[in-house]
């Protein structure tokens, strides 16, 4: 199923770290494919699967919406977060009076959080090579 194929209600892109993730959603029975596979393929750690569905479960809407992501980049935890952001936003398109309740959670700020660039002539960002006097 791509976002062609179907009448998609709300469309979010989610970013967290390096990860990107489109998002679509429309009315269904809450089934979540991401990357043409199911969530529990795709994310196998209970806790990045819960973390992404969070603004659904906030809103008391997990079981309501068919949820389709197109995500890459960065790791699962990125990726988690990505998707998270991408629903909210998506729910929001598709209702805007669930913004106060997601904006209450936090989960509508993008966390700006970035891996500091390595620094030249030292060995990671902020490791040195060791010091000696003599």
């Amino acid at each position: 199923m791509s976002p062609a194929d179907a009448k998609w209600d709300g469309y979010g892109t989610g970013r967290r770290k390096n990860a990107v993730a489109r998002v679509w959603i429309k009315k269904g029975s809450g089934k979540v494919t991401i990357n043409h596979r199911t969530i529990e393929d795709y994310l196998p750690r209970q806790a990045h699967r819960l973390h992404a569905m969070e603004p659904l479960e906030t809103v008391d809407k997990a079981k309501a919406f068919d949820v389709m992501v197109n995500v890459h980049g960065g790791g699962l935890t990125g990726q988690a977060g990505a998707i998270r952001l991408g629903i909210a936003r998506a729910l929001i398109q598709f209702d805007p009076e669930l913004r106060p309740a997601l904006k209450k959670e936090r989960m509508l700020t993008r966390d700006p959080r970035m891996v500091e660039r390595k620094k030249y002539g030292h060995p990671k960002a902020r490791k040195r090579f060791q010091f000696s006097k003599r």
